[in-house]
Parts: structure tokens; sequence; C-alpha cells
């Protein structure tokens, strides 16, 4: 199941560790969303605007764990670390982010805090 990272999937996440919301938003299409604590942020001008706060803003980075291409969408599985508040989070906090890419763009994103399941 583990697979390689798909060109735009590995340009956002390299953009994402330099801080760099311009080239973050630009591995997104103009109508794409991002899903992220149940938040939902549409189209660009929002997804420029929250990265720069929340990702950029915050010095987040991703430490890629896992990859899994199922059926053509992209789960991520990373270590996130930044100057976030962390009150409540695991000391080493791994999310899931379910990529969905068409046309070499990203037109949706879910970030995840997955919790191990009973099955």
């Amino acid at each position: 199941m583990s697979t390689e990272l798909p060109a735009v999937v590995a340009e956002h996440i390299a953009a994402v560790n330099a801080f760099d919301t311009d080239r973050i938003v630009a591995t997104f299409a103009p109508d794409a969303y991002i899903n992220d604590n149940r938040r939902e942020i549409w189209g660009t001008a929002a997804i420029r605007a929250f990265v720069a706060k929340e990702f950029a803003g915050d010095h987040v980075t991703m430490e890629v764990r896992e990859v899994i291409d199922h059926y053509g969408d992209i789960i991520v599985r990373a270590r996130f670390d930044g100057t976030y508040d962390k009150s409540n989070l695991p000391e080493e906090l791994v999310m899931s982010s379910y990529f969905s890419i068409r046309g070499g763009k990203i037109v949706s994103l879910a970030v995840i805090f997955n919790q191990p399941s009973p099955y």
C-alpha cells in the first residue's frame, strides 16, 4: 500500500516545511477546499489566509511517516510540529492528510487527528 508522493503533494509538503505561503497556495486548484479541525476553508483566497496564519505563521512542519495511494487519493501520515498551541495534544502529533488531486493540483485536503481503531 505504501507509495511515493505525487509531485504536487511533495511540493505541498516542501512548501509547508519552508513556511512559504505562495508555494503552498500554488499547489491548490482555484476552487479547492481544506477541512482542518472540522473547519471548511474554500477557494484560494481563504486558503491563503488560513495557510499564512496557521501553517506559515505557526511554523508548521511535516515529517512524513507513511504514504498510501488509496484508489488515487493520497493519504499522508506525518508528524506535525510548530509554534502553535500544543495544549491537550500528544507530545508527538501524527495526523493524516487526505489529498484528492485532479489535473496536477490539490482539489481537496482533509487533515485529521485520528485515533486508533479498536477493530
